[in-house]
């Protein structure tokens, strides 16, 4: 599972997608609730540094910053753990997207070469501009966050099932 995150988080950013419509944030969500805790911290920055080179990004500044981000939705997925409702998962993508939207277009506008003005109305127009890029996050990260937990959830039931017809009833004990 673990190199099957991988590849599906660096694999559609590597192929013609909509700006910002991926499962990275997805993966580390899922990863953070599902995968040993050391391993998830890995996914999500395997997939970006692999596909980061792949796109011929630098790795600067900004990568760490949007990495951060990512490793913060591992952390929220670490807490939705053994917690985990549809709510709360829904929660957790929400504040994953608002986190990475928020953070993100506040580095831009701090980072020379300067595209906006350092005040109040710069930042306004900063996180205006995004805001395409926002929705195009909020649905990806919601798609992906259901259809992950979603196909974990039809997996684990159908594994249970499969056991509760194997285990043998009162008449096969002796």
């Amino acid at each position: 599972m673990i190199y099957a995150l991988i590849l599906l988080a660096a694999g559609c950013r590597l192929v013609p997608h909509p700006p910002n419509l991926t499962p990275v944030l997805a993966v580390a969500l899922f990863g953070g609730a599902t995968l040993p805790r050391r391993i998830a911290w890995a996914v999500p920055l395997l997939a970006m540094v692999v596909s980061d080179l792949a796109l011929g990004y630098p790795l600067g500044w900004m990568s760490a910053v949007i990495y951060a981000c990512f490793l913060t939705a591992v952390g929220i997925g670490q807490w939705l753990r053994d917690r985990r409702t549809w709510g709360r998962t829904l929660a957790a993508a929400l504040a994953g997207s608002v986190l990475f939207y928020a953070v993100t277009n506040f580095a831009v506008w701090l980072a020379p070469p300067f595209m906006y003005e350092h005040t109040a109305a710069g930042l306004l127009r900063c996180y205006t501009l995004a805001l395409p890029f926002f929705r195009n996050s909020l649905a990806g990260d919601l798609y992906w966050t259901a259809a992950l937990f979603g196909l974990h959830d039809l997996a684990q039931a159908w594994a249970n099932a499969r056991r509760a017809q194997t285990v043998p009833g009162p008449e096969g004990m002796i």
